[in-house]
């Protein structure tokens, strides 16, 4: 059972909002069948609020997008647990999915803390605890595309998608026993490019303060990511997809937590299949000395 001394931490793919039931869950990309309407955003924030994270990372986050009601999901979802401390970093302009249509955000349009006049998607982290500070960095796109199967017009069909800049987060936290840092991103898809951020990002982090949770969705199994970056795992539970899961890309990682912490951290580990996302969202709590 949660108590009042515990931090919970998550990460969560919401899929733009997209609800998917057992029936239609045949997609592992991010398209949505153009003759669907906008996801309800009431759906993607009730889920936010069932689990309650006092901090949480998102991926595959719309910004003024027509598929998910042209709303802003990281201000949304920020307002839901009410904070003002989150960050949204934008990989691609447009929309993301097949081979054309989108294109990779610049630094200048990645610095721009202002509401964006265009549609947008990428890489969140919301925080109820303040930040002291705020890191971010990015990776090309892999030069190639991969066969995947998609929805599109409400069918499943496999066509050819063409890898998107990725994004990390971290965030520095205030907690009442001192800085907490927790990091968030969304690796590539293409086998060996995830591998090879997994190792940058590793290498980007050395230096921040600890402890330290590394949360998000690797595209990358069960047991992988703990190996190449010699974080500790917290959870080994399948995430994907959320109707009837089956292989785990979602991971919570750590570096620093006393062997109680740790011990607490995976005895709370939680697997959350939820109505949003072909993904479950996956959540610790971190008791608070």
């Amino acid at each position: 059972m949660r108590t009042e001394a515990t931090l919970r931490v998550a990460s969560f793919n919401i899929l733009h909002g997209q609800t998917v039931s057992s029936a239609a869950a045949h997609s592992t990309a991010h398209l949505q069948s153009p003759t669907d309407g906008p996801p309800d955003a009431a759906d993607l924030l009730a889920a936010i609020r069932e689990i309650s994270p006092d901090v949480i990372g998102l991926q595959e986050v719309d910004r003024n997008q027509a598929r998910s009601g042209h709303t802003n999901q990281a201000a949304l979802a920020a307002g839901a647990l009410d904070t003002d401390e989150w960050r949204f970093i934008p990989t691609v302009v447009g929309t993301p999915g097949g081979i054309d249509g989108f294109r990779p955000t610049t630094e200048a349009e990645r610095e721009h803390h202002f509401p964006s006049t265009h549609a947008d998607y990428g890489v969140a982290l919301i925080s109820r605890l303040p930040v002291d500070e705020w890191h971010t960095n990015t990776f090309p796109a892999a030069p190639l595309s991969l066969p995947l199967m998609v929805q599109t017009d409400n069918r499943p069909k496999i066509l050819k998608v063409r890898d998107e800049q990725r994004a990390v987060i971290a965030a520095t936290l205030a907690t009442a026993t001192g800085p907490l840092t927790v990091v968030t991103a969304h690796l590539s898809f293409v086998p060996g490019f995830n591998v090879r951020q997994l190792r940058h990002i590793k290498k980007w982090i050395d230096d921040l303060p600890r402890p330290l949770l590394f949360l998000g969705d690797f595209n990358l199994p069960s047991g992988v990511p703990a190996r190449v970056t010699g974080l500790m795992p917290l959870l080994k539970e399948p995430t994907f997809p959320s109707y009837r899961p089956r292989v785990q890309f979602d991971h919570i990682l750590a570096d620093g937590l006393s062997p109680l912490q740790l011990e607490a951290a995976r005895s709370s580990a939680r697997v959350w299949s939820l109505p949003v996302s072909d993904h479950c969202a996956v959540s610790v709590d971190i008791p608070l000395p």
